[in-house]
């Protein structure tokens, strides 16, 4: 069970620029899935059908990752892109610059300098949060012990707690997020103030977001 917070966009980062009659635009978005990368790939690809090229890389929490250099010369535009997504400390995280060439070959260093200062710059632009694993927990039990639990479960840190009833309205529920890193707090501390009445029952894992400011470079 990963417990290590991490940092990916809250949202898109756009960038433009100009370099020797090419122009490059650049798209820095969150992707949680090889699938939602492919999504977004095809999309961007049909929105710009009339580019040159549709350089890419992106990276997962997985630890999977790809930098496509899509018809540029080796190195010259995949991987400087994939190089500003890691120099930022992000993860679930595609971008994608897209090249009109404007006549003048920029050769590879000039292409490294254009495709990783477009990514820079679209990362800089998106916003950022942390997502934090979690879980997501039920508790069933006797109206008496709502005092116990719900100081337990402060102390374990949980958030988004939702109230309900169960067993016909003789119990008490409780449904509730906590953070990885507080799970055996919470389940130890749930034990003793309930005198082992109570067990939580798992409803999976999940992902708490902590806005963090502004863009990739802040």
């Amino acid at each position: 069970m990963a417990e290590d917070p991490f940092l990916t966009l809250a949202g898109p980062g756009r960038s433009a620029m100009k370099e020797r009659g090419s122009t490059f635009l650049g798209f820095a978005d969150p992707a949680g899935s090889e699938g939602e990368v492919r999504t977004q790939l095809e999309a961007l690809t049909a929105e710009h059908h009339d580019a040159s090229h549709h350089c890419f890389a992106w990276r997962l929490r997985d630890g999977s990752f790809r930098a496509n250099d899509a018809g540029e010369p080796s190195q010259s535009a995949g991987a400087p892109i994939l190089q500003a997504i890691e120099a930022a400390g992000l993860t679930d995280t595609l971008v994608v610059v897209v090249r009109w060439f404007g006549g003048t070959k920029l050769g590879v260093g000039g292409l490294v300098r254009a495709y990783g200062g477009a990514a820079e710059a679209a990362l800089r632009a998106a916003p950022l949060h942390r997502g934090i694993p979690a879980q997501r927990f039920r508790l069933r039990y006797p109206y008496e012990l709502t005092g116990e639990l719900m100081r337990a479960s402060e102390a374990a840190g949980a958030v988004d707690i939702s109230h309900g009833y169960a067993d016909g309205g003789r119990e008490g529920e409780l449904t509730l997020t906590v953070p990885n890193s507080g799970v055996e707090t919470f389940r130890t501390a749930v034990r003793e103030a309930t005198a082992d009445r109570v067990r939580p029952t798992s409803l999976g894992g999940c992902t708490l977001y902590r806005e963090v400011g502004g863009g990739a470079a802040s």
